[in-house]
């Protein structure tokens, strides 16, 4: 697959695009046919000077070999490992290599899925490297903003107080999760070896030896047996980057929100213009992770979809995976990619928290109004509902509630600073847990006063 120049920059996938790109799979492949002659010599299946020759044959042919060529040759057999044996084996036949002695008792797929191993384990890091670096801003925000009150809102609408803290603790749990399940899959992912119908009947006796020693030169997982057409590990890969997605999406989209002219409450550090409006402050980077990550679930779709390979090769099915799974990798690390941007020089603007909070005139601490009030009369919700309901909201001045409570408790149960509930613990749950809790009295007095 060719790297997008115009667009993996701007979708953040611009060193993933040379990760994965059509040379980065050609390298791939032959990786595993040179992995498979050393593993096959280390065995005692290859004879070591021909393993000697075929390393040294493979890396100048991954250099050479022309990506269009290779896959208009590929066209005939379904696959471009037909044709690039073809190659090995001419440039190996100079050290006199025998035909047989490249790709031995291998089968196409077990060199396709392998080098598809290969690549989401390059690439795999990086988008846990990314989810990682946004989780790790996402921990600071949540230290330096712990207390720091802003408006919680539900289904569009303000509801009670929370922090910025409490909402960045979020975004890091769910960043950290993420990155979880994505190196949790990876280093599941098993070597596949297993022949022309994954009975190695080709290498008996030594069909599970050779596997074990290509699974140890790849730095794959063994396998327990073949896994031809069972796709649980590329599914449960699919799965994890669509899950990362999510969870980059929802954050992004928070950023995008409350970076609202009317809310006001966070922007970039870098942030975009407009061509047409001069005034226009737009979060970029939180915006095209967006967009990256809202193509993934289509492919994930894809990635289970494909799962259902009959009997011991699929037709059609295992195809589809392949590019399926190398832009799951791509969009998928690009969006971590551009939200980690989005998070290191994230601005928080708590001046706009404490307007915003203000502009229901106190409506979202009706709950807590209602609470006090119901410990003198059991009309306390009518009064309070009343109150919050009069045109303009009076929960500061209706007089019902100032002759239970008085004016002074009224404006301290008004205060949005005291009904926090457990915001500030769960920051601290989340950053203990993390390991992240050294230095919070700096960070504290560097977000200086609320």
């Amino acid at each position: 697959m060719p790297r997008g120049e115009l667009f993996d920059p701007l979708f953040g996938a611009a060193e993933l695009g040379a990760a994965l790109s059509d040379r980065a799979w050609i390298t791939a492949l032959i990786q595993v046919e040179c992995a498979l002659a050393r593993a096959q010599a280390a065995t005692g299946v290859l004879d070591e000077r021909y393993a000697d020759a075929i390393d040294a044959a493979g890396p100048e042919l991954a250099a050479r070999l022309d990506p269009e060529q290779l896959g208009h040759a590929a066209v005939s057999g379904g696959n471009p490992v037909i044709p690039l044996v073809g190659e090995l084996r001419r440039a190996c036949a100079a050290a006199d290599v025998p035909p047989a002695a490249v790709h031995k008792g291998a089968t196409s797929q077990d060199i396709l899925d392998n080098a598809l191993a290969l690549l989401a384990q390059r690439a795999g890091t990086l988008v846990v490297d990314e989810l990682r670096a946004a989780a790790g801003s996402a921990a600071r925000l949540a230290r330096v903003h712990r207390d720091t009150p802003m408006a919680a809102r539900t289904l569009g609408q303000q509801a009670l107080p929370t922090t910025f803290g409490a909402l960045a603790a979020g975004w890091c749990v769910a960043l950290d999760r993420a990155a979880g399940s994505v190196t949790a899959a990876l280093a599941d992912f098993p070597v596949q070896f297993g022949g022309a119908a994954g009975t190695l009947a080709a290498l008996y006796p030594h069909g599970p030896a050779v596997a074990d020693a290509l699974a140890a030169e790849l730095g794959l997982a063994p396998q327990r047996v073949p896994w031809h057409t069972d796709r649980t590990p590329v599914a449960e890969l699919a799965t994890a980057l669509g899950v990362a997605a999510g969870a980059v999406s929802k954050i992004a989209t928070d950023i995008v929100a409350l970076s609202a002219t009317e809310i006001g409450e966070v922007g970039e550090n870098s942030p975009g213009g407009s061509s047409a409006m001069p005034h226009k402050r737009n979060s970029v980077a939180a915006i095209t992770a967006r967009a990256a990550a809202r193509r993934v679930p289509g492919l994930v779709a894809t990635a289970l979809g494909a799962m259902d390979h009959e009997m011991q090769r699929a037709a059609g099915a295992w195809h589809a995976e392949w590019e399926t799974v190398t832009e799951l990798l791509r969009l998928g690390g690009g969006a971590a990619h551009r939200l980690a941007q989005s998070l290191a020089g994230l601005r928080v603007d708590p001046a706009a928290m404490s307007r915003n909070l203000a502009v229901t005139g106190g409506l979202l601490l009706a709950e807590r109004v209602t609470a006090a009030l119901s410990e003198h009369t059991e009309r306390a919700r009518e009064i309070v509902t009343a109150a919050a309901t009069a045109d303009p909201p009076a929960l500061d001045s209706d007089p019902e509630i100032i002759e239970y409570l008085g004016a002074d408790r009224v404006r301290e149960l008004l205060d949005p600073a005291g009904y926090l509930g457990h915001a500030a613990d769960f920051v601290t749950r989340v950053l203990t847990e993390r390991g992240d809790e050294a230095g919070d009295a700096a960070t504290h007095e560097a977000a200086g006063p609320r």
